[in-house]
């Protein structure tokens, strides 16, 4: 059996209204990752499962009122419901729950269903619950043994493995192995002979071998002497009663490694709990609730466990729910798993639920990597298809106000030919909007030329109207939901920079780029070699003042160009260009040679209000890189 959905009602940040829930999340067999940014709900609901089922480590898990919705003008709800339905029983299963079940018929199968309600509200100071099962207005009180076998497995967030794993009363460990099938409900086992064994060699030690009969014998000589004359002096060393609980009590697990640290441990204590997922026969819930599984491991760890998880677990009768803050992990995970919570609503991502194809999950499956799941976690994102982009847009975002990091955006680099395999995660087929702006920056293609088929010459055209038509084309092509195309108005990000207001930075850092690139290694630039990189561009610049604009930008982008007409340039040229622009707002010290903006961190100088102002003007007052200010603000939340 499985939870296969979950709703909440006027629990914690989800509020209902009109009595429709605040949040229903469908989740599926296996593996199922929740994910998102802070605050966005992943705790709550794992909260709110636990106290619908409970836990197997019998935890103290009772509603607080905290858990009632609180308004924003701080009314604060007197009760709150969450429902969860289960299916998926086996015979095995089902017979333990007879009387609760809902039986649908599909074809020749019949379908098990179990309608669990649960209900908290408030009389005055007093919280009180009940687990209902049934119909939702008249459902039967659920307990005894089916109220037993409903607990999940849970793993708490930061969890202090060596203490859990450690011996002791009512232990972690002993819990477990108490609850497996190899000792659950046993009144005789193996392990009680060897303790009964055991025992009975020590009691004879102290009766039959010399050193233990002299201490027993002290013993009876000290009591004789205490004792009225005439008094019984009899003694006997005698061993406890054998409990099957308390041998269990008394075994700690650990690593084999002196001193094994936190993650090795956290590693241990998860496999232990998975004991109770993989072996019970008794036919109850085998499900595990996860926080933070990432907690205490390094990335090779966390992709290994995940990785095992999903492979061991996805195509059985177990179900796993784990909340995760991790890239790695939500890389790893197949994308079909994976529950995006926002702003309190869970976005499931399977197949049927977004705007992505069956092909596309295949791609996803392959390329979606840790840097570009940071997409998952983000408040908005701009998605680029090149290095250049990726590197210029967050100085051009900072001169503009928008820092990226303070507006949670995140840039995904995914190439020129997958926007839409990457931009329809963020799509539902249901029309619903994820309220998370998604900004996709591309170029317009348009060359500001025609290639001769015969003779192989280019015919230079401004192709004002073409680029219109490639620009508004793209547009609508990416533009679905929440998702919204930014095209060039001319042919690439770079021609467009070299066509505005920061021409001559670009033309610069074209020749600052060339040097480095002809340099042994990727050095840094002396103030020698910028001298003569600058003398070139006022040579160049020179020989290209009567041109028109679009030739000049052409002419100064060419100049990244092989014969092939490719170039291995942008991304060091572009390196170049954010190192000129954050050296151009900055508060420049005393005695700071120009050379120093390629190898000193340019964010550790004070910025420079009035220099930054005029620029962000320039930039937003110019029509060649208005497209890229639109996908900065609208990505920032903002309505362009």
């Amino acid at each position: 059996m499985m939870i296969s959905e979950l709703k909440i009602y006027n629990f914690r940040r989800f509020k209902s209204v009109d009595g429709a829930p605040g949040l229903k999340i469908t989740f599926h067999k296996g593996l199922n990752a929740l994910i998102g940014e802070n605050d966005s709900g992943k705790t709550a609901v794992i909260d709110a499962l636990k106290l619908v089922l409970l836990t197997q480590s019998n935890e103290y898990i009772r509603p607080t009122d905290e858990d009632f919705h609180k308004s924003t003008n701080g009314d604060v709800c007197s009760e709150f419901k969450i429902d969860c339905t289960i299916t998926e029983f086996t015979q095995n299963e089902a017979k333990n729950f007879i009387e609760y079940l809902m039986f649908k018929k599909n074809g020749h199968k019949v379908e098990y269903t179990i309608e669990l309600h649960y209900r908290a509200w408030k009389e005055g100071y007093k919280i009180f619950q009940e687990l209902r099962v049934g119909d939702i207005d008249d459902g039967v009180l659920i307990d005894g043994k089916a109220r037993d076998l409903l607990k999940a497995v849970y793993l708490k967030p930061l969890r202090d493995a060596e203490r859990e794993m450690s011996s002791g009363r009512s232990s972690r460990i002993s819990q477990i192995l108490l609850n497996h099938p190899v000792f659950k409900d046993k009144k005789e086992h193996v392990i009680l002979d060897i303790f009964q064994e055991a025992n009975e060699k020590i009691e004879d030690y102290f009766t039959d071998d010399e050193e233990g009969k002299h201490i027993l014998q002290t013993i009876r000589d000290n009591l004789e002497s205490f004792n009225d004359k005439g008094q019984a002096s009899n003694a006997e060393l005698k061993t406890s009663d054998i409990q099957l609980k308390a041998i269990l009590e008394s075994l700690s697990l650990n690593a084999p490694e002196i001193n094994p640290g936190l993650g090795e441990l956290n590693l241990l204590f998860i496999a232990a709990e998975l004991l109770l997922l993989k072996d019970d026969t008794d036919g109850g819930m085998k499900l595990a609730l996860i926080e933070e599984l990432e907690a205490h491991l390094h990335p090779q760890a966390q992709l290994r466990l995940i990785s095992y998880l999903q492979n061991e677990y996805n195509e059985n009768d177990v179900q796993i729910i784990i909340s995760t803050h991790s890239p790695i992990l939500a890389s790893k995970i197949n994308l079909k798993n994976l529950i995006l919570m926002k702003d309190g609503f869970g976005y499931d991502l399977a197949e049927e639920r977004t705007g992505l194809q069956k092909g596309d999950y295949l791609f996803l499956q392959r390329f979606l990597d840790s840097t570009k799941a940071n997409l998952f976690f983000a408040k908005g994102i701009i998605m680029v298809e090149g290095d250049a982009e990726n590197i210029l847009i967050p100085v051009i975002a900072d001169i503009l106000g928008y820092p990226l990091e303070k507006y949670g955006i995140s840039i995904v680099n995914v190439g020129s030919t997958a926007f839409l395999r990457y931009s329809g995660i963020m799509v539902r087929k249901d029309g619903n909007l994820i309220g998370i702006p998604v900004s996709v920056i591309t170029d317009c293609d348009v060359r500001p030329y025609d290639v001769d088929l015969v003779t192989k010459e280019k015919k230079f055209n401004e192709k004002i109207d073409e680029s219109k038509q490639a620009e508004k084309e793209k547009n609508e092509k990416y533009t679905n939901g929440s998702v919204r195309g930014f095209t060039s108005p001319r042919w690439t990000l770079e021609y467009c920079i070299a066509m505005s207001c920061l021409s001559e930075d670009f033309h610069q850092s074209v020749h600052y780029g060339k040097k480095i690139q002809n340099a042994r290694e990727y050095i840094s630039l002396t103030n020698e070699k910028i001298t003569e990189a600058n003398q070139e561009v006022e040579k160049e610049a020179e020989q290209w003042k009567d041109l028109p604009q679009w030739k000049t930008a052409y002419e100064i982008y060419s100049l990244m160009l092989g014969e092939d007409g490719k170039s291995s340039l942008k991304a060091i040229v572009a390196q170049c260009l954010a190192s000129v622009l954050r050296w151009k707002i900055s508060v420049i010290p005393d005695g700071l040679a120009q050379e120093k903006m390629f190898d000193l961190d340019l964010y550790g100088l004070k910025t420079d209000d009035q220099k930054t102002s005029e620029l962000k003007s320039e930039i937003e007052r110019n029509q060649f890189l208005s497209y890229i200010v639109k996908a900065i603000k609208y990505a920032a939340g903002e309505a362009v």
